[in-house]
């Protein structure tokens, strides 16, 4: 399917359809792609032309998605990697050398923020993380030898939104790469190249998979760029095994009627923690109450199905209800059909000091919720019963 049919599709539709090649409509032609659980394949004699192995990024499974999430992504190339911190790193690393120097939001994942400030330090790349809020801050932060800006949003764990036109602005002024993590909201609700940022990662493991049993992650942005992160891939070994990428395809299929179901979850959810007296505070991007609102219905086309709650007894009454949910699952990944429920300072955040966390919104009493495909009644009786 050529890139002007794919962008006539429907945003429910390129998950199925994007990316799809000439014969894969044929007559006979399965409507399951096949798995191709194969290291090699038999290359033609006396050229390097066509060369295809698994490590290279080229294997039918990987490359199906690839084309797929360029479609989803908006974006002229994606590529396919065996993990989210996989791929954040080969991103990273292909747009920076020593002697760089990045500037990335405080607000960000707590592997992502030990890759900047422990690895990458090794690799004599310059690191600097600002609040995300204050423009002038990212302007005055910019060096000379700045290459990249990286930004998550929606934000990991608080849910926060952030607006990637004044940032994206600075980065084109200055000929610098903007590179989004936007691994929260999925295609269906954001696109980051949409809003001017050059670079868009996902981890593949949550939303874009959604069924809890594939590691992934993909990154989006221009060909050559493309092909610079498939080289860093190649190099330190995170390809994806074809079973995962096979396992990824399929669940691609279902990513607009989840994320779909678990907006809506989400919402009503949200809602009714705002009125129970067990809960101080809820961080959800779809309530007029949150600080992002105005942005996140500006920028998102849908809230999304992770929140955040702080619990009026701190951390004593999360874990009492951690102990006493039954439907809602206490687990460290998100995005997926099965609600989950897991605590920061535990999990995303057990590297970072309780003064960090505190700083990044995320105090003693705090607990984050993926919110899955279930009954909503079901699940708010179960936040019910818990807060008992």
């Amino acid at each position: 399917m050529s890139r002007k049919q794919q962008r006539t599709l429907d945003r429910a539709s390129l998950p199925l359809h994007g990316g799809l090649e000439a014969g894969d409509r044929e007559v006979d032609a399965p409507v399951v792609r096949a798995l191709y659980q194969s290291v090699n394949f038999i290359q033609e004699i006396g050229t390097a032309d066509g060369l295809r192995y698994p490590r290279y990024g080229n294997a039918p499974n990987a490359e199906a998605v690839q084309r797929r999430m360029a479609a989803l992504e908006g974006a002229e190339a994606s590529v396919l990697l065996a993990s989210g911190m996989g791929a954040t790193a080969c991103a990273l690393v292909a747009l920076l050398r020593p002697g760089d120097h990045i500037v990335a939001s405080e607000w960000i994942y707590g592997g992502t923020r030990a890759l900047l400030e422990e690895e990458f330090a090794s690799l004599g790349i310059e690191v600097s993380l600002v609040d995300p809020l204050e423009v002038r801050v990212w302007r005055k932060t910019i060096r000379k030898n700045t290459r990249v800006v990286f930004v998550e949003t929606p934000v990991n764990p608080t849910c926060r939104v952030l607006d990637l036109k004044a940032v994206s602005y600075i980065c084109k002024q200055s000929g610098i790469a903007l590179v989004v993590d936007a691994t929260f909201a999925s295609p269906i609700n954001f696109r980051p190249l949409e809003q001017g940022a050059d670079v868009s990662i996902h981890s593949a493991t949550k939303y874009l998979n959604g069924h809890h049993d594939v590691l992934g992650g993909v990154v989006s942005g221009t060909i050559p760029y493309v092909e610079e992160v498939r080289r860093k891939m190649m190099l330190w070994g995170q390809a994806p095994d074809p079973f995962a990428a096979w396992l990824l395809e399929r669940g691609l299929k279902t990513l607009d009627v989840r994320v779909q179901r678990q907006n809506a979850n989400a919402m009503r959810i949200a809602e009714w923690a705002e009125k129970s007296r067990d809960v101080k505070r809820v961080h959800y991007p779809g309530l007029p109450s949150h600080p992002d609102y105005a942005v996140a219905k500006r920028t998102l086309d849908g809230f999304g199905g992770m929140m955040a709650l702080e619990l009026a007894g701190g951390a004593r009454a999360v874990d009492r209800m951690l102990r006493r949910l039954r439907i809602f699952q206490h687990a460290p990944s998100l995005g997926g059909v099965d609600s989950l429920v897991s605590e920061p300072r535990h999990t995303s955040h057990a590297g970072v000091s309780a003064s960090q966390r505190a700083k990044a919104g995320i105090p003693d009493g705090f607990v984050r919720l993926s919110i899955g495909i279930e009954s909503a009644d079901d699940l708010i009786a179960d936040l019910e019963q818990a807060l008992r």
